[in-house]
């Protein structure tokens, strides 16, 4: 048939880090946040919400003088 590949083989995994446009690690966060009790379910959008918040945050704190 035109148009098949075959095999489950060809299919690259993409991170939720590059998906959501982030230099900061998504699976990560997300594991901290499961591993660290927070709540007792972690949303899918939460890791990816506070990996945007650090990401925006940390050149304001590296650029800050004390």
């Amino acid at each position: 048939m035109a148009g098949k590949t075959g095999g489950r083989g060809g299919k690259k995994s993409v991170s939720r880090s590059s998906k959501a446009g982030l230099q900061f690690p998504v699976g990560r966060v997300a594991r901290y946040l499961k591993k660290g009790k927070y709540a007792e379910r972690v949303g899918a959008g939460a890791p990816v919400y506070l990996a945007a918040v650090l990401e925006y945050l940390s050149p304001m704190v590296e650029l800050e003088e004390y």
